[in-house]
Order: C-alpha cells, then structure tokens, then sequence
C-alpha cells in the first residue's frame, strides 16, 4: 500500500536504471523517525523522502529506505513481520563519517550506542550505534 500522494520525485524506471554497483534499500518501519537517525545523527543528506521511500548520500555513497508497508505484498514483507530488530550481523559501515559527532548526536536523540568512538588497530576510530529498527551503522574515519 503507497501512503504517498502526489507523482513521485522521479519515475521508478528513471530512478531504478540510475543505480549501479551494490546498493543498499533499508526497510523501514517508520520513515519519518528513520530521516531522524539518518539525518541527525549520521549527517546523510536528504536526497528524497515521502511516506513510503527515502534517498539519502552521504561519505561517496548513496542508499534508500522504504517504508514497511510498501512490501505488504511482497515476500520480504512476511520476513519482516514482528521483528523489533533488523539486520543481526551487518555493519553498514560509513567511511569518513565523525564516529564522536555520530555518538553525540544518537545520545542526543535517545539512540543506542553499543559501542562508543575507540581507536582501533587497524587504524579507524570507529563506533557502534543501533537505529530504531535495529541496523548497526559504524561511522569511521582514519587515524
């Protein structure tokens, strides 16, 4: 179900043939709160939103979010069902992105920092922070 009125930002045909290489589509539960995180705490830019889809960049990337009721009738739509946590084992991993400003801003906006800006070995200061659907993002840049 489209929750959105009103034509798209672009056709989806344009927009699909756009993408290249790996990309990542985020489902969501909520896009407002999801803009919050993206936004707020990460410092992606903005690219596209509505109630059912989200573009965003950020650090030479680009990514989307759709909103769980658009997959009501696809099959990964029954996958996320019930589920209060997404994407068990996956970093999404931000290079370049301020792992202490990150932190800051998710303590800020009430999101759970797993594990705090640290310096690691292999020569990234890195952190650790949960979103409200429960995906990992690790902002990180070189020391």
């Amino acid at each position: 179900m489209k929750l959105r009125t009103g034509d798209p930002w672009m056709p989806a045909s344009e927009y699909s043939h756009s993408l290249k290489g790996l990309t990542i589509n985020l489902l969501v539960n909520n896009i407002e709160r999801a803009l919050d995180f993206q936004h707020q705490v990460l410092g992606a830019t903005v690219i596209y939103s509505d109630p059912d889809l989200a573009v965003l960049s950020g650090f030479g990337s680009e990514w989307m979010m759709h909103a769980d009721h658009t997959y009501e009738k696809h099959p990964m739509g029954a996958l996320i069902q019930g589920l209060n946590s997404r994407g068990a084992g996956v970093e999404l991993r931000l290079h370049g992105c301020d792992p202490d400003r990150c932190v800051a801003a998710a303590r800020q906006l009430n999101f759970e920092v797993i594990s705090p800006a640290t310096d690691k070995r292999h020569g990234v200061r890195e952190a650790y922070i949960r979103d409200a659907d429960g995906y990992i993002w690790v902002p990180d840049v070189q020391i």
